[in-house]
């Protein structure tokens, strides 16, 4: 973990509310594998905190990540401009593991489906085959979708409304996928009620194949000491999202 004055390289809209950042990192940066978050700040003095922000992709001395906009320090950063520099501390967090899995589910609702591709193109190329089910509100906020094609064995993208795609969850469309993709492992990251249905069904239907999720939450100081990001763990302890987490194993998390 470092605290790095980064270059930007490119600050552009996605879909509708969402935004791409590119930067340049000033030296070589070890361990910004997938999962993992920077907290970056978004470019003005009224805003102190920083914003925690999944890493998209790391190739190299860049790092791309994307964000919504969803009040004035997310707004402030949308107006960011290729060669301004922030303040950024990265890499955090623990990050996914695909370990020894072959076949593996990819999960994915909202921005937390950037967190998704960073695992893709961290395994591109390997012989690891990937199964990736992502879900929208609606066609205005699909983004990404070429890259879920492209990386994945199979991909399914998925509109609450049914404007792109079926209308279905993510949760629902891997569900009904998963006698095909046989995975031998499921990560997952997007909104609360989304984890909280994938976990209640996997629970339901005594799904046993492991499954780990990244939790967003709120956060000050993304170092742990600050305690704003503490989750409940399933035996009742507090754990820290920044620290100790994004990622969880899912039972071991409330959701």
């Amino acid at each position: 973990m470092k605290e790095l004055q980064v270059r930007i390289l490119e600050n552009v809209p996605l879909a509708a509310g969402i935004y791409k950042m590119r930067f340049a990192l000033p030296e070589k940066l070890d361990g910004a594998f997938c999962g993992k978050f920077v907290n970056i700040s978004v470019g003005d003095g009224a805003h102190l905190l920083r914003r925690p922000i999944a890493i998209c992709d790391c190739s190299g001395d860049t790092v791309t990540i994307c964000y919504q906009i969803k009040g004035d320090g997310t707004r402030a950063m949308s107006k960011v401009e290729a060669g301004d520099t922030l303040s950024c501390v990265l890499p955090l967090g623990n990050g996914f593991s695909v370990g020894q899995a072959k076949r593996v589910a990819l999960v994915g609702g909202g921005v937390g489906i950037f967190p998704m591709i960073s695992v893709l193109r961290e395994f591109a190329g390997t012989d690891k085959k990937f199964f990736s089910y992502m879900g929208f509100r609606n066609a205005s906020a699909v983004c990404m979708e070429e890259t879920f094609a492209a990386l994945s064995e199979r991909s399914k993208i998925v509109t609450d409304d049914g404007s792109f795609g079926e209308k279905a969850t993510a949760v629902s469309a891997f569900l009904a996928d998963l006698s095909a993709a046989k995975p031998d492992l499921i990560l997952s990251c997007g909104p609360v009620p989304m984890l909280r249905a994938l976990k209640n069904e996997l629970r339901d239907r005594n799904i046993n194949i492991p499954c780990y999720v990244s939790l967003e939450e709120r956060m000050g100081c993304g170092i742990g000491a600050c305690l704003v990001c503490v989750c409940k763990k399933s035996g009742g302890e507090n754990a820290r999202v920044c620290k100790d987490g994004p990622v969880f194993k899912i039972g071991e998390v409330e959701i």
